[in-house]
C-alpha cells in the first residue's frame, strides 16, 4: 500500500495522534451495564465529570459510547442516541478543541453524534451497517475501521480459527480503510484496529501484539483497544480488578512499535507508559532533569 506522498507506508501519521507519542482516546460508556466500570458513567452527569478529569488526565480523544460491546438488554437506535448525543454536544462545548468520539456500528447514531460535534466514528464492528462509514465520508470525519471476522455485534467469539489472523487482520481492515477513503473520509483521518477479542480468542490477541510490526507496516495508522481485555486477564490469570498491569506492558509493547492511538479506561497512566517509551526511543525528552544538579 503506498502512502500519501510515496513515502514507506509505515511512514503514514493519522491526524489525530500528538506527533511524535501516540494518542490516548478515553472511554466514556452511557452504559448501565458496562463490562469494565459497571455503569459507573450511565448518568449524564457522570460521564461528564469524567471527561473532565481525563482531559486534565492527558486524554487527546474521548469515545462516547452508548451500548455495551457484550451481550446485554437490546438498546435500539433511538435510545442510543438519547445516551449520546446530549454527552457529546456538551462535551464539545466544553472542550471545543479535544477529538470526540462516538463509539457505534450504526450510521443513524453516527449521523446525529457528528450533528452533536463528533469528529471520529468509532465502528467496531467492522462494518456491519454498510452505511456507517458512507455517514462518515459524507461528513468528512475519521473513522476507525475494525476486525471481527464477521461476528455479529454483541456477540462473543465461539471456537473462531483463522488461517493467519493477521493476514486476516490487515486484509479486511485494509480493504475497509480503502473504502473509507473512497467515501469521503479523509486520509489521514482513518485509523484500523484489530479490535482484540472480537470474533477471537486469547492466542489470536497475542499473535496479534506479537507481529505488531506487520500490522504497522501495513500502511494505516493502528489504533488498538487492550485495556483490560479478557485476552489480558486469561494470559496472566487475573479476574477484571487485577488486569492493569498487564494492560499497561502491552500497552508499553505497542507504543515501541508505532502504534499511533490506544483506546483505554486508566488515562494517566497510559500517558505515562507512552512518554517513557517515546523519552527511551529519543522522541521527547524527559519533563523534569534536576538529578545529579543538586
Amino acid at each position: 500500500m503506498n502512502d500519501f506522498d510515496g513515502a514507506p507506508a509505515a511512514a503514514r501519521r493519522s491526524a489525530f495522534q500528538p506527533a511524535p507519542l501516540p494518542a490516548v482516546m478515553a472511554i466514556v460508556n452511557r452504559t448501565p451495564d458496562s463490562f469494565y466500570d459497571r455503569g459507573a458513567t450511565a448518568a449524564e452527569d457522570a460521564a461528564l465529570a469524567r471527561i473532565d478529569a481525563v482531559i486534565a488526565a492527558g486524554a487527546d480523544v474521548i469515545d462516547i459510547g452508548g451500548v455495551k460491546a457484550g451481550p446485554g438488554p437490546v438498546v435500539d437506535a433511538a435510545e442510543e442516541v438519547d445516551r449520546v448525543v446530549p454527552t457529546i454536544a456538551e462535551a464539545r462545548r466544553r472542550h471545543p478543541g479535544v477529538t470526540i468520539s462516538v463509539d457505534t456500528w450504526r450510521a443513524s447514531v453516527a449521523d446525529a453524534a457528528i450533528a452533536a460535534g463528533a469528529d471520529l466514528v468509532n465502528d467496531t464492528w467492522a462494518g456491519h451497517d454498510p452505511e456507517l462509514v458512507e455517514v462518515a465520508g459524507a461528513h468528512r470525519v475519521g473513522y476507525v475501521c475494525s476486525h471481527t471476522g464477521g461476528a455479529v455485534p454483541r456477540t462473543r467469539p465461539f471456537r473462531v480459527h483463522y488461517d493467519d489472523v493477521v493476514a486476516d487482520v490487515i486484509a479486511e481492515t485494509s480493504a475497509l480503510a480503502e473504502r473509507a477513503v473512497a467515501c469521503g473520509v479523509p486520509e489521514d483521518r482513518v485509523l484500523v484496529d484489530p479490535t482484540h477479542d472480537f470474533g477471537k480468542n486469547t492466542f489470536h490477541g497475542l499473535e496479534l501484539l506479537r507481529r505488531l510490526d506487520e500490522l504497522v507496516g501495513a500502511g494505516w495508522p493502528v489504533l488498538m483497544a487492550l485495556s483490560n481485555k479478557d485476552f489480558v486477564g486469561e494470559t496472566v490469570g487475573r479476574d477484571l480488578d487485577g488486569r492493569v498491569p498487564a494492560t499497561l506492558a502491552a500497552t508499553a509493547w505497542a507504543a515501541a512499535q508505532g502504534v499511533a492511538m490506544f483506546r483505554v479506561h486508566e488515562v494517566g497512566d497510559t500517558v505515562d507508559v507512552c512518554r517513557m517509551i517515546g523519552a527511551i526511543r529519543g522522541d521527547v525528552p524527559p519533563l523534569s532533569t534536576i538529578r545529579g544538579l543538586q
